[in-house]
């Protein structure tokens, strides 16, 4: 069916149309050029009144509309189309654009399932379904799972916009295949998700295993508390690290060095030093575990594993995710040389097939402008870890607070509403695929829409997000429902004080 012809100056990748209906931004459209044809996107959509242009009060806009009424050819449907390349081409997952552009008049057609669903849709294991193209409703959208774990993945959009869904039904598709995914749940969003043998867990750490600085971020020593710090730094000893109770030795060693008479004003920061020590090794015991020397003994292989780090102040999740990180990237590397024809027995590893690894509220571990444990890690990861099978996917509502250099190693972008100017030049800037159009769009998607782009898509796509349905998962509290539903508890009728008080007291 034809839409319309393509009107004034074109370019190969990127032509105007006269339509004959006005189309949807993001809507796939087939440009019938002489070389062949050319699946294009469109990136902007205009609707223009003849009888209602240069208006000046509300009695001549209420005369021009009486008649554009009956003026079948007052209306004008304009369309901004991006050239994708040829179909033909892009149905073989490659990107061929034209070096002539489509002469005006070319006719401009409407996409047809046959057309788009290979692109889309295509019939290969790697494949899995996550929703439908927001305008063209009837085909398939599937992303390729390869692709977020060898390239990494980040989700980016407002509060309430979808994010959780996203994730959860990721987590639903990787189960399907028997992957390894870490989800680490900042907010104990996930652990209800109803997938078989979900490994829900909470996130450990073992004090042997840092350094003396980072030992001092768990125990929540002030970053400017100097003393306490080299106290702190002083009694963490070998020794100490080995001892059989732990917290105990540390403990003993601050005490002895509070002790020193030769320095007495220790005295009092050696006392608080140990008062966080006890702090720590009561409130924090399900977290600070010294006996527990493998953490990723935790995590199985081939399931969904959920870390709870809900409990653990923001430096201790900061700790703690540095140190899996670290953990799993070591790992990686001793599968990759155990399984080379060079490798040594001595190599040993836990996990024998590739990992994926998802951070909520990135924006927390991996700061702009600010160096933390865990954004260290994650820059590696980001860097290295495709070559060693450990994927990395962040999730934020926060773009423009994430650091540049780790967003722009995500391979792959799923973007959904986002009103800030700063985030959507951060979101710019991180994704060369992904058009000024496009971005402009970003304000107007509704819940479970996003716009698609990289490498685990053929092509740039808006699509509308299937809706996990078992558990809302990160959704809005109820208030109203709750209050509602709360008991009234009748008043206790107590005894006024009145009678209670001294009236001779109140006098001079």
């Amino acid at each position: 069916m034809t839409l319309g012809v393509v009107i004034g100056e074109s370019k190969p990748t990127a032509v105007t149309a006269q339509t004959s209906r006005p189309l949807s931004v993001g809507e796939y459209v087939i440009i019938d050029s002489q070389d062949g044809k050319l699946l294009g996107l469109v990136e902007r959509s205009f609707v223009t009144s003849a009888a209602l242009t240069d208006i000046h009060n509300f009695d001549e806009a209420i005369e021009s509309k009486e008649i554009a009424d009956i003026n079948s050819r007052d209306k004008s449907f304009t369309a901004k189309i991006g050239i994708l390349g040829y179909l033909a081409q892009l149905q073989k997952s490659v990107v061929v654009l034209p070096a002539i552009p489509p002469i005006p008049g070319t006719g401009i057609l409407s996409a047809t399932k046959d057309d788009l669903g290979n692109i889309f849709a295509p019939q290969k294991d790697e494949w899995v379904r996550v929703g439908t193209l927001l305008r063209n409703s009837q085909i398939e959208a599937k992303i390729n799972l390869n692709k977020i774990v060898s390239r990494h993945l980040g989700i980016l959009a407002m509060t309430g916009m979808g994010k959780s869904n996203l994730v959860s039904l990721l987590a639903k598709q990787i189960s399907t295949v028997n992957g390894t995914l870490i989800i680490f749940d900042y907010h104990n969003d996930y652990a209800d998700l109803h997938i078989p043998e979900i490994n829900v867990i909470e996130a450990k750490i073992n004090p042997r295993l840092l350094d003396a600085n980072t030992l001092s971020d768990v125990l929540e020593i002030r970053e400017n508390a100097d003393i306490q710090q080299r106290i702190l730094r002083l009694a963490f000893t070998p020794d100490v690290k080995e001892s059989q109770n732990f917290w105990d030795a540390l403990d003993h060693n601050v005490e002895m060095i509070g002790a020193n008479p030769e320095r007495k004003d220790d005295r009092h920061s050696a006392d608080r030093v140990r008062d966080k020590i006890d702090d720590a090794r009561h409130r924090f015991a399900d977290v600070l575990d010294p006996d527990i020397m493998d953490p990723l003994g935790l995590i199985k292989e081939g399931k969904i594993n959920v870390l709870n780090i809900s409990e653990l102040s923001e430096k201790q999740a900061n700790v703690a995710l540095a140190y899996y990180f670290q953990e799993l990237l070591t790992d990686r590397k001793s599968a990759l040389l155990a399984k080379s024809a060079k490798a040594k027995s001595s190599h040993r590893y836990r996990f024998e097939s590739p990992v994926f690894v998802i951070i909520e509220e990135a924006h927390v571990f991996i700061p702009k402008g600010e160096e933390t444990h865990t954004k260290y890690w994650a820059a590696k990861i980001a860097r290295e870890g495709r070559k060693f099978g450990l994927g990395l996917c962040i999730v934020s509502q926060r773009p423009r607070n994430i650091d540049p250099n780790v967003l722009s190693q995500m391979g792959s972008l799923a973007v959904m509403k986002i009103v800030q100017e700063d985030d959507q030049r951060q979101i710019t800037a991180a994704a060369e695929s992904i058009s000024h159009d496009l971005i402009n769009q970003l304000t107007s998607l509704n819940v479970g829409d996003a716009v698609f782009v990289g490498q685990w898509v053929n092509l740039p796509a808006i699509v509308h997000i299937e809706e996990v349905k078992d558990k809302p998962v990160g959704s809005d509290k109820n208030a109203i429902s709750e209050w509602k539903s709360t008991k009234k508890f009748e008043k206790i009728a107590t005894e006024s004080t009145q009678k209670l008080i001294q009236k001779d007291l109140l006098l001079d």
